[in-house]
């Protein structure tokens, strides 16, 4: 809203050069400061906030008295070693009793070798509860960003259950290093 103010200026005095009135002009700015109050509420409480991607992950306890291992048999798991340089090896069953496999990350690498493994296993089994086991081993030459992108890829083909494993048997080692998937 504006206004004009008249008050002040020229002088009634007598003698003395008349002046003419000045007037002020000022500007009421409380509607427009409600109105970018409103407006900035209005956005705020309308927006949606990126929510984080989050995995769930259970880690057992750090109790030393508990040590239940699941009876899973060996036709049903894959054990997936995460090397260095972006490289994964990954065998099933027990090692030696199949060629391991070295593959990469991606729609054609491992998440499909996930996805036919698993419906083998489905298969054989015939329960879905039953399904594939995975078994992660990452190297202490891996990254956390392909450890990541391995559960992400277990998440995106379905695969029911897996376990991370923090120790490595120095014939896997030996085998990764053949295969070509450890540096030293």
């Amino acid at each position: 809203m504006a206004e004009l103010d008249t008050s002040g200026g020229g002088g009634g005095k007598k003698g003395k050069k008349v002046r003419s009135k000045k007037m002020s002009t000022r500007v009421d700015l409380t509607a427009m400061v409600d109105l970018a109050f409103l407006l900035i509420t209005f956005f705020m409480l309308t927006t949606t906030l990126a929510k984080p991607q989050a995995m769930d992950m259970f880690m057992p306890d750090k109790d030393d008295k508990q040590q239940d291992e699941l009876p899973v048999k060996a036709s049903r798991t894959m054990t997936v070693l995460l090397g260095s340089d972006n490289k994964i090896v990954w065998y099933m069953g027990v090692m030696g009793s199949t060629a391991p496999t070295v593959d990469n990350f991606g729609k054609s690498g491992i998440r499909q070798a996930f996805i036919d493994n698993n419906k083998k296993v489905l298969a054989q089994t015939g329960d879905p509860k039953k399904g594939l086991m995975v078994i992660l081993k990452p190297t202490d030459k891996s990254n956390y960003k392909n450890f990541v992108d391995l559960l992400d890829e277990i998440k995106i083909a379905g695969v029911p259950s897996y376990g991370i494993v923090n120790k490595i048997e120095p014939e896997e080692l030996n085998l990764m290093k053949e295969q070509g998937a450890l540096k030293d």
